[in-house]
């Protein structure tokens, strides 16, 4: 039996590495959080002792493992496999920010380190794609660090954290300049969007520090599965107010 081409059994497998996937994306979330080393044996065992099940996220990484393979399937290969590794990256980052307000610099040279190895797969073939992706790295960690600087010296104190600049930088080399640039706009737009919510809620006041890093996640993840020209089309809705 088949499904958009894919036989069923590979969701089957996908769903069960989903799952682990996520589990693992857990302790490892735990393990920035609480400062301790990732691949320890110690905290290994510490945590599989005390472990409990992280339904949430090995919900959410199975289904995004499935939504991968239902868009991508077995013809794009390298596309599955560098999302796959990017998305549980993706969500440590959103949790370890949205905790404790930091992106860890190990994360995202992990990050800045895979999007290169793939940026060089795919530049065997076509060095037009790895010019692409480089320059999305520069665009990424470009807007950002200005933005950083801008807002550094207009408002007296950091308007953006580094880790973003950083993280941004490393997720061009996965998108290449145009989708770095949409996901950029996107994740300003998120940001505002759930700000300005959050206020008249009374659940954050105009002046505290709200987490970069979340929304340029959840705008990271809606790009991987949204077409570039679905999402330019919907983004230039927005922006000119129906007039596009």
């Amino acid at each position: 039996m088949y499904f958009n081409d894919v036989h069923i059994l590979w969701y089957f497998l996908t769903i069960l590495i989903g799952g682990i996937v996520g589990q693992a994306t857990d302790y490892i979330s735990k393990s920035f959080i609480d400062e301790k080393k990732i691949l320890s044996k110690v905290n290994i065992k510490e945590y599989l002792r005390v472990c409990i099940p992280n339904y949430i996220l090995i919900f959410t990484t199975a289904t995004l493992y499935t939504a991968l393979l239902y868009v991508f399937g077995t013809t794009k290969l390298i596309d599955f496999i560098r999302f796959a590794i990017l998305i549980p990256m993706l969500i440590i980052a959103f949790i370890v920010d949205y905790k404790i307000q930091i992106i860890p610099n190990r994360l995202n040279l992990t990050m800045f380190e895979v999007g290169l190895v793939f940026t060089f797969i795919l530049g065997i073939t076509n060095i037009n794609m790895a010019t692409n992706l480089l320059l999305g790295m520069l665009a990424g960690g470009g807007i950002f660090l200005v933005i950083a600087l801008l807002g550094g010296l207009i408002a007296g104190k950091e308007a953006m954290g580094f880790g973003d600049v950083k993280l941004m930088g490393a997720l061009g080399l996965f998108f290449g300049l145009n989708s770095t640039i949409l996901i950029s706009v996107l994740a300003f737009l998120l940001g505002a969007i759930i700000g300005i919510i959050l206020i008249i809620a009374k659940k954050n006041k105009a002046n505290n520090y709200i987490p970069f890093g979340p929304f340029i996640v959840m705008a990271t993840i809606i790009k991987i599965f949204v077409p570039f020209n679905v999402l330019f089309t919907i983004l230039m809705k927005i922006f000119s107010l129906g007039l596009y």
